[in-house]
């Protein structure tokens, strides 16, 4: 793949990151404020009805968090993970199996879902206001990304297992052993780093599930939205067009 290809892949998965974090942007917005604003409530409730902000002004109001804020962060980090996944969709276009783009699309939007959120998200969940220890909150954000790096490179270490492998047990059989392998070092990861329970008693369970269901979906449509329009826009750009296949109407006429 040429220089050019690369730079306009590289565009191409900014803007299907940009359409992904909008779409993300709504679920987060009517899924999950609705989950904080329950959780900020509960925590008023606990500090006898105001925040303890140490005699300070709030410097950014709640109403600004939940769609200024909101809207920065998620469209930021889509347009973030557009980039780094069309980076990596030109490492595995047919390094991985004879896929097209759009499969190819696919299997790198799957895989980064599960190896930079789910992994993460099944050790250390995310929690709404009022939840965890302020005092651990450095430890548990950096063990939590540390898991993120650690999960991607056992991934990536897995797709090269399978490749490796594929010559001698075929192919299904190569990604069996691969998938066990990650899972098996992911559950190595999951027994020797620190757990944290951090859930007090009085906190409701359903609207912690809620809330943490919420933050998996919100990714799981990032996710998906930027697999479906990229492997579009990839599939159009390398694909030439009289290779495409064509509807009954063109053909017929």
């Amino acid at each position: 793949m040429n220089t050019l290809s690369v730079r306009a892949l590289l565009v191409r998965g900014m803007l299907a990151g940009l359409a992904a974090g909008a779409a993300a942007l709504l679920v987060a917005y009517f899924l999950g404020e609705s989950r904080v604003d329950a959780a900020i409530a509960l925590e008023e409730h606990a500090a006898g009805g105001h925040h303890d902000h140490g005699g300070e002004e709030e410097l950014v109001s709640r109403a600004m968090q939940a769609t200024g804020g909101l809207a920065t962060g998620v469209l930021v980090f889509g347009v973030a993970v557009g980039g780094i996944a069309a980076i990596a969709f030109c490492v595995a276009l047919g390094r991985i199996g004879r896929f097209g783009p759009r499969a190819t699309a696919a299997f790198v939007a799957l895989g980064g879902l599960i190896a930079v959120y789910v992994v993460p998200f099944l050790k250390y969940p995310a929690n709404p206001p009022a939840v965890g220890d302020g005092d651990t909150i450095g430890k548990r954000t950096a063990l939590f990304f540390l898991l993120v790096l650690l999960s991607v490179l056992l991934a990536v270490g897995a797709v090269l297992l399978g490749r490796r492998l594929a010559p001698r047990l075929g192919n299904w059989n190569a990604t069996v052993a691969a998938g066990a392998a990650f899972l098996l070092a992911v559950a190595l990861a999951y027994v020797f780093l620190p757990s944290y329970n951090e859930v007090g008693p009085g906190f409701p369970g359903q609207l912690l599930w809620q809330f943490r269901l919420a933050t998996l979906t919100v990714q799981a449509v990032l996710w998906a939205v930027f697999g479906l329009v990229f492997g579009a826009l990839a599939e159009r750009l390398l694909t030439p067009a009289s290779a495409r296949p064509r509807s009954a109407e063109t053909v017929a006429a």
